[in-house]
């Protein structure tokens, strides 16, 4: 690691800084750095050289977040090299090696915070924020014509894949995911409800300014061409966390919709949803059941260890016995 700072640092300029390795989450595949100036967090190093990443992949993910940064939307902006480039490629041990620059999110993650929200304010301005701040990266989207273009979701999620990397013995999981597929489909695309989406918002992934309340995003590695309701579905899952105290059902599942409806005005405030996509909302949630299974699948592989049941068993249940909303009400 010492050769590619050494590099970086040529790069970037930052020869005075100090460099900062952050643990892996679970899942984690980039090498992250807090790069540090006078012991101020300035930016975020990552380092990646992912098999199935292309340097056209990181630039389609760099030129997006820099110009949803560049229109004003709450994101941490990607910082160019010296030559110009968001995206710098450096071989070491005659390995290829990508590395991007990224300004540090203002804030700090609610879990950081024992998940408590800045004091005076209540947990209602957060869900809105939280909204607001999807939407206005969806509004954005919705105009963005990109100069290098990411996947688009039926590039990964599809069953010629997906029959390769689930096994046998969970046939009737992929009965019932191929059937979702099928249905997923059959939905519309237009730019209006398609497009260019985070595909991991949740609160892992963005910081909170303690003293404001703002929101600011990072993390797109998983960015792709989707449907902009994956993002709010995924929001409505984590809302799960929020909530997982009420023993009765209903109650928690109430609770639930009413996170998630304090979501949906920030998010109306800055685009519209069509009322015919909101109503598909279970749908969805079980597209986002169906990443986190492919996800366990992936992890699994690349580890070289055999699936935990118990870590899809939910998921797979609600697919294969068709039970909405996650399995958490409705």
């Amino acid at each position: 690691m010492n050769r590619i700072i050494e590099q970086v640092k040529q790069c970037f300029d930052i020869e005075d800084c100090t460099f900062i390795p952050v643990c892996g989450h679970e899942g984690g595949r980039n090498s992250i750095m807090i790069v540090s100036r006078n012991g101020d967090k300035q930016y975020i190093l990552r380092v990646s050289d992912l098999s199935d990443r292309t340097e056209k992949d990181y630039l389609a993910e760099t030129e997006y977040i820099h110009y949803l940064a560049e229109n004003g939307a709450p994101v941490a902006d990607v910082i160019p090299s010296v030559q110009g480039r968001l995206v710098e490629r450096i071989e070491v041990y005659d390995k290829e090696i990508f590395v991007s620059l990224f300004a540090y999110a203002k804030g700090m993650l609610i879990a950081d915070n024992g998940y408590r929200y800045r004091d005076g304010a209540s947990l209602d301005e957060y869900f809105y924020n939280t909204g607001k701040a999807l939407g206005a990266i969806h509004r954005l989207s919705k105009e963005y014509e990109p100069e290098h273009t990411r996947q688009d979701y039926f590039d990964k999620y599809n069953m010629t894949y997906l029959d390769q990397l689930i096994p046998d013995e969970y046939s009737e999981l992929k009965a019932a995911i191929a059937k979702r597929l099928d249905e997923f489909l059959a939905l519309p695309k237009n730019k209006d409800i398609y497009g260019l989406v985070h595909f991991d918002y949740s609160d892992g992934n963005y910081h909170v300014d303690m003293n404001t309340g703002e929101i600011k995003v990072f993390d797109f590695d998983n960015c792709m061409n989707c449907w902009y309701m994956f993002d709010l579905a995924n929001l409505w899952i984590h809302n799960e966390g929020w909530t997982w105290q009420e023993a009765d059902p209903g109650k928690r599942f109430a609770l639930m919709q009413q996170c998630f409806d304090c979501q949906l005005q920030g998010y109306k405030s800055e685009t519209e949803v069509p009322e015919e996509m909101l109503e598909k909302l279970p749908l969805f949630i079980d597209m986002v059941l169906i990443e986190n299974i492919v996800d366990e699948f992936e992890c699994a592989i690349r580890e070289g260890e055999e699936l935990d049941y118990e870590d899809i068993e939910d998921a797979a249940q609600n697919l294969i016995e068709a039970i909405p909303y996650a399995g958490f009400g409705g």
